[in-house]
């Protein structure tokens, strides 16, 4: 009976191809071994010639493969066949929910739509990138990211990327929390600079997801507060403020966001504790210049032959020093990522620390001692964060 319902579902995909009605399948409930891999999304795509689009949908990076319309269909069978427990198919003429149970049982439920004329376009391959910040923004052409015309200007095209990239991230963060419905929204980023991602989360936030805010840059250089301000007060933007401030120092409580990118060595330690302290539910923080680790590093003797490299070395410091920095977010309550990031302007460190506080509470001991065995194997004596949160 099983083999019959996902024979029959299949065949409904067919169908939907032939018709030229087919908009898009999603296929969910992953059980397999990749625990990154979240879901795929299958749509028809016109390149040479038809082809059936797989998008592998992963925690940080999404994976395109494109098959004929035979080979994917077998693909879709196989996928549920094995790893999938679910799948969601939309097509011009009905929305069919298919369910896998733990003892292999296929349910299948349609729900057909009224208007059933008409077909589905093949979507184009070279089809316009998604934006998260509208090109036409007051900002970008007053911080000199775009011309009067509001087109990018070719020596900001990199940080066009970045301002993009960076509310990607965070807008994915934010769909695993409730923060919208709080009001005002409390945003902190340390280290603001000029504001380019300052101004750029205010925009989304208050333009695109109608959102109360309350954003403050903090910065060292009062030159650049002095600046920020200005700029904040010709564009007559609410809810977005700068200060002069140290995240050494600085005082925060009730902090929903916590930002801090290019914030270096131990600084990134003392933002990340402002941000468990203050009870901030996201957390993003791009590291660099990881000098406290490395001059503790006792490597075990079989490494040496590897770590005699400085490359390497500070490599390892850097690896370590961020593993410690997800796993004390982890043991306070926080699911944590480490990824690459879209390179900062000015360098070429591109790592990203995102952690989301955990809805429910977490048993921490386990994570507590895994840090005192990666502390114990290469001999470290001090880690700053762990310091910190020993303090508080």
């Amino acid at each position: 009976m099983a083999d019959f319902q996902l024979n029959d579902f299949t065949d409904r995909l067919h169908q939907a191809l032939q018709a030229q009605q087919w908009q898009k399948l999603v296929l969910s409930k992953y059980q397999g071994d990749d625990a990154a891999l979240q879901r795929v999304e299958v749509r028809p795509v016109q390149l040479k010639s038809p082809v059936l689009s797989f998008l592998y949908r992963y925690q940080t990076r999404d994976i395109t493969k494109n098959y004929s319309y035979d080979e994917g269909l077998a693909l879709v069978s196989t996928l549920l066949s094995a790893d999938f427990k679910a799948a969601h198919f939309s097509s011009v003429a009905a929305d069919v929910q298919l369910g896998i149970s733990k003892k292999g049982k296929i349910l299948l439920s349609e729900h057909k739509k009224t208007d059933q004329s008409g077909k589905a376009d093949l979507v184009s391959h070279n089809k316009e990138k998604l934006r998260y910040i509208n090109q036409h923004a007051a900002f970008l052409q007053k911080l000199g990211v775009t011309d009067a015309r509001h087109q990018v200007i070719p020596a900001m095209s990199r940080k066009w990327k970045q301002i993009n990239k960076f509310i990607e991230v965070f807008a994915a963060a934010l769909k695993q929390t409730e923060l919208l419905k709080r009001s005002p929204l409390q945003v902190a980023d340390f280290g603001s600079g000029k504001a380019y991602l300052t101004f750029a989360l205010h925009h989304y936030l208050t333009e695109q997801l109608n959102a109360n805010v309350d954003v403050i840059g903090v910065e060292l250089r009062q030159e650049l507060v002095d600046l920020c301000n200005q700029t904040a007060q010709q564009l007559q933007l609410a809810g977005i403020r700068f200060e002069q401030g140290d995240v050494k120092h600085y005082q925060q409580t009730g902090l929903d966001v916590m930002i801090a990118l290019h914030a270096c060595d131990t600084a990134t330690d003392y933002a990340i504790h402002m941000g468990i302290r203050a009870g901030a539910s996201v957390i993003l923080c791009s590291p660099c210049c990881h000098k406290q680790i490395r001059p503790q590093l006792k490597s075990p003797a079989v490494l040496a032959p590897m770590l005699k490299h400085g490359i390497h070395a500070g490599e390892q410091a850097e690896m370590l020093t961020d593993s410690l920095r997800a796993l004390l977010l982890e043991a306070n309550g926080y699911d944590t990522q480490v990824f690459e990031f879209i390179s900062l302007e000015h360098t070429s460190k591109n790592k990203m620390i995102l952690a989301v506080k955990n809805q429910g509470t977490k048993a921490s001991g386990l994570v507590l001692e895994q840090i005192q065995q990666i502390k114990s194997f290469y001999g470290i004596k001090e880690h700053c964060l762990e310091s910190l949160l020993q303090q508080s």
